[in-house]
């Protein structure tokens, strides 16, 4: 960047963008300080070198802007259990929070736990579920169809 390039001649690219063609470093050092800017070398493996005249600071900025923007949210997968005999109050709780974590980008695993006498019920369960399925139709999407594993039904859902 500026004094530090040594060889002589370069090749210089404006600030705008124009090819200005091969030239000595003094001369290119001229017109990047006339324009009040730096001389920054980004091929330094060609030859000649290709130089460019712009601002290494707000170039800098950009950079680390933009790898700061690739480094969104990461999709976590959250799961919330339900009972078949959980009732309608706390059920509505429950959505509010898989509401919460759907608009945060997040998966949710939907999944009704079935202990004891209760596995003589699955119907209930799936009411359940359904229910579950049914309520969040507007800010989820179904990746997993509801399964029945064992002593549990369970689905994921997604945010559209």
């Amino acid at each position: 960047m500026n004094e530090q390039i040594r060889i002589s001649p370069i090749r210089v690219i404006s600030a705008d963008g124009q090819q200005l063609g091969v030239i000595p470093t003094e001369q290119a050092m001229g017109l990047a300080r006339e324009a009040d800017l730096d001389l920054v070398e980004v091929a330094p493996n060609e030859r000649p070198p290709v130089c460019r005249i712009m601002d290494f600071g707000k170039f800098k900025y950009q950079q680390k802007k933009k790898l700061n923007k690739s480094q969104g949210h990461q999709t976590k997968i959250k799961e919330v259990r339900f009972r078949p005999k959980t009732g309608e109050h706390d059920i509505e709780f429950k959505l509010n929070q898989v509401r919460g974590f759907l608009q945060h980008k997040d998966k949710v695993v939907v999944s009704v736990v079935f202990k004891g006498r209760e596995n003589a019920h699955m119907e209930e369960g799936w009411r359940v579920i359904e229910q579950v399925i049914k309520q969040l139709d507007d800010i989820a999407k179904l990746e997993q169809t509801p399964q029945q594993q064992m002593k549990r039904i369970t689905c994921v859902l997604v945010p559209k």
